[in-house]
């Protein structure tokens, strides 16, 4: 990478979007691990807690300790709990397209929604379960039950993710997180709580998502824009510029940005001063420098 002076202390201090995952994104929580001592973590914790899915009309139960086992079946299951609009209501329901699954998902609020526009974006996802299961654990007081947001599968594995604002945990909420972590942690997934985003990484997915369908390249221009990025990081509006026709190739840089062939700066807004690259797997599956 041929980049001197300032230019290259910039290139330094970006945050690639070709390499960025969910956890380099979001805001996670860590402060429910404090509860874990409420629960009730006997030798024989992992028999006793279960977890109940809907695969139909007749509920089924698998204990923390067979969900490993269960991955291949829990693909086809269905919400737990079914997704509600009425008047006056305080969350938003809705649904979300995904380009990783090629289908609607469920969500109940905007948060919600913003986590699996993410995760569509970064998380490599195979399938997104909304409301997968409900969760039956023990503490030091009697049992509980939660329903976790999402089950994201992903190519490194599952995620079980709950989503709450920053400022909204509240001590009970915490003790089922803490519950949940343990789950996935029998189970040998990933947890997280999504609380909210680093700066400008929303607005800014949001605006690749414009790209994300299918787009046809008539005119080559999505080589053309990869030959260019080939040398190295290049403003994006000087990049568009070195194509046939720039205008065009606008529109075919976004849907690189989003598909990650091609990586900006999520640390700001996407303008024609944003440094563009050619991803990193794209460089090591061409041989190309960069």
């Amino acid at each position: 990478m041929a980049l001197r002076g300032g230019r290259a202390a910039e290139v330094l201090t970006v945050r690639w979007s070709d390499v960025q995952g969910l956890e380099g994104l979001a805001c996670l929580d860590a402060g429910f691990h404090d509860c874990a001592g409420e629960l009730a973590l006997d030798p024989e914790w992992t028999r006793r807690w279960t977890t109940t899915w809907r695969f139909g009309q007749t509920p089924v139960v698998y204990p923390v300790r067979d969900l490993a086992e269960a991955e291949a079946e829990i693909v086809r299951s269905r919400p737990v709990r079914r997704f509600t609009w009425r008047t006056g209501q305080w969350h938003r329901p809705g649904l979300e397209y995904l380009v990783s699954t090629g289908r609607h998902h469920g969500f109940e609020s905007f948060e919600e929604e913003s986590l699996l526009l993410v995760a569509d974006f970064a998380a490599g996802l195979t399938e997104a379960l909304s409301q997968p299961f409900r969760l039956r654990f023990d503490t030091a007081a009697g049992s509980m039950e939660h329903i976790p947001d999402f089950l994201l599968l992903t190519g490194a594995g599952p995620w079980l993710v709950d989503v709450r604002p920053a400022g909204r945990i509240r001590p009970e909420d915490a003790l089922k997180f803490a519950a949940s972590a343990e789950a996935a942690l029998a189970a040998g997934w990933r947890y997280g709580v999504v609380t909210g985003w680093r700066d400008n990484v929303l607005a800014l997915v949001d605006v690749l998502s414009a790209g994300r369908r299918q787009l046809t390249d008539p005119l080559g221009l999505q080589g053309e824009l990869l030959g260019a990025a080939s040398a190295g990081p290049l403003p994006f509006g000087e990049l568009v510029e070195r194509c046939s026709v720039p205008a065009v190739a606008r529109a075919h840089a976004v849907h690189l940005l989003w598909h990650r062939r091609l990586g900006v700066d999520v640390s700001a807004p996407l303008t024609d001063a944003s440094l563009v690259r050619r991803a990193c797997a794209e460089v090591a599956g061409s041989g190309a420098g960069g």
